[in-house]
């Protein structure tokens, strides 16, 4: 039997085409979904709930996506340094020196705090631009902690506003020290390093 022969019946040819076209769109349209499936499986494992924060704040997972996305470029043409043990024991002893205070002066504290995590964060290398700036380049290697930096943040205008209650600030001083902990990377060597002390005042 021979073969169909689709010159002889252009109706049949067309037919096919559209087949092939409607296939071929299909597998792109297939290949595209899978990538954007796994993209966002991608951001959801490396920012934890800030990626939850993000789509709820933008009302939209693409546009919260493509925001993460930009925070990683961004992040990315950093120069992030480790501390050197000199500096990660100035710092902790500056920690601890502030907690040291808090039971005397608990405002004063947690004006502290924020302005050592801010030092600490130029020390690394972060570019120092505005907070929600600094808090959504933190997100990006620190993800977990970040809602720490935005709830001690929180309580500090609030404070500044005279709307804090003293176990607020607590609160406060415990947030910037989780994310405190968590920055305080140091460059590998032998001489001792002076971390943080956990926070045990009571209001």
């Amino acid at each position: 039997m021979s073969g169909i022969n689709l010159g002889s019946n252009p109706t049949l040819a067309y037919i096919l085409c559209g087949v092939l076209i409607v296939a071929v769109i299909a597998v792109i349209a297939w290949s595209y979904a899978q990538k954007k499936r796994k993209q966002s499986q991608r951001l959801q494992q490396r920012f934890g709930p800030e990626y939850a924060r993000t789509v709820n704040e933008l009302g939209d997972r693409s546009k919260a996506e493509a925001e993460l996305e930009a925070r990683e470029k961004r992040v990315e043409r950093f120069n992030i340094v480790p501390l050197t043990p000199a500096d990660a024991a100035r710092f902790g002893q500056a920690w601890n020196a502030l907690q040291s205070r808090f039971v005397d002066d608990p405002k004063a504290a947690v004006v502290q705090a924020d302005q050592l995590v801010y030092e600490l964060m130029a020390k690394r290398g972060y570019p120092m631009g505005d907070f929600e700036r600094r808090a959504a380049d933190i997100s990006v290697e620190h993800p977990e902690v970040v809602a720490n930096y935005r709830a001690a943040r929180a309580i500090a205008v609030r404070d500044e506003r005279g709307q804090s209650s003293t176990e607020e600030l607590r609160k406060a001083v415990v947030h910037y020290r989780v994310l405190f902990q968590e920055l305080l990377e140091v460059r590998r060597s032998a001489n001792p390093v002076i971390r943080p002390k956990q926070l045990s005042v009571s209001p």
